[in-house]
């Protein structure tokens, strides 16, 4: 089902801050090439900060991240820059420079294989530009490229993100919340467009979210955090009421489950 060998293995992830609070505690997960994966969980799980203690934008306090055979979690500055270039991360908030256009912000996902100089001035490569127009027509944002990002739409924005994310050529997607600030149709656009482009490439992908709903929809397996500790680990169907009470909490999940098969029927 996997293609290749690459994988990402989490062991004993901890993460404690110097309040004392411990927002992740003995992560252990393997996700294996082509697997989509969910984070679910309240806030203050801890969901946010595994994606960023993978890519070591919050360094851990114990444990390792692997990714392709490579201990993410002791390399130094050099080598973290490195192995960074296989992780695309695609934000919440877009995180596009609002002041560039559409092309120029997907180009910026090359800045790690370019020189200095040339990503200064913003001279790349004839191949990264016709990768670039060719994500950007995937994602169907072509007619786009010299547009401002500042011109774009919500979901526009996530799929500029999206593109820059996947030029880099990673091994792995780190994507937290992208549908946190779209509206439901778009939201269902997005999960559907990062699932297809991730089947498409073989690649693996943590998504952090908390749309339960959106989660069952799309993704292969899901992982239930609560207070940094992984409380579910299973398929979307396996996300029976009792499972989402555990990670949640009381609350009438037969409504929910029940909204995720109507909204099956319907696509």
């Amino acid at each position: 089902m996997y293609q290749g060998w690459k994988m990402l293995e989490l062991q004993g992830l901890t993460k404690i801050y110097n309040t004392g609070d411990k927002a992740l505690s003995d992560v252990t997960l393997t996700i294996p090439d082509g697997q989509v994966v969910a984070l679910i969980g309240p806030s203050g799980a801890g969901k946010s900060t595994l994606i960023r203690c993978v890519n070591r934008l919050v360094q851990p306090t114990s444990g390792s991240a692997t990714l392709d055979n490579v201990n993410v979690t002791a390399l130094g500055a050099a080598g973290l820059r490195k192995a960074r270039r296989k992780m695309g991360m695609i934000f919440q908030e877009y995180a596009l420079v609002e002041r560039l256009t559409v092309m120029e912000n997907v180009l910026s996902g090359r800045l790690g294989y370019v020189g200095f100089f040339r990503s200064l001035f913003r001279k790349f490569p004839q191949k990264d530009v016709d990768e670039a127009y060719r994500l950007l027509d995937r994602v169907g944002l072509l007619e786009m490229a010299d547009k401002r990002a500042d011109a774009l739409s919500g979901g526009q924005r996530q799929r500029v993100g999206i593109c820059r994310a996947l030029i880099q050529d990673p091994s792995l997607l780190l994507v937290d919340e992208p549908t946190a600030s779209l509206d439901p149709k778009t939201s269902r656009q997005i999960m559907r467009l990062i699932v297809e482009l991730c089947t498409e490439r073989g690649l693996a992908a943590i998504i952090n979210i908390h749309d339960v709903a959106l989660a069952q929809m799309f993704v292969q397996r899901v992982v239930g955090l609560k207070l940094g500790v992984v409380v579910f680990d299973g398929g979307p169907d396996d996300l029976l009421p009792e499972v989402l009470t555990d990670i949640y909490g009381e609350e009438d999940w037969e409504a929910t489950i029940e909204k995720v098969d109507d909204e099956d029927e319907e696509a």
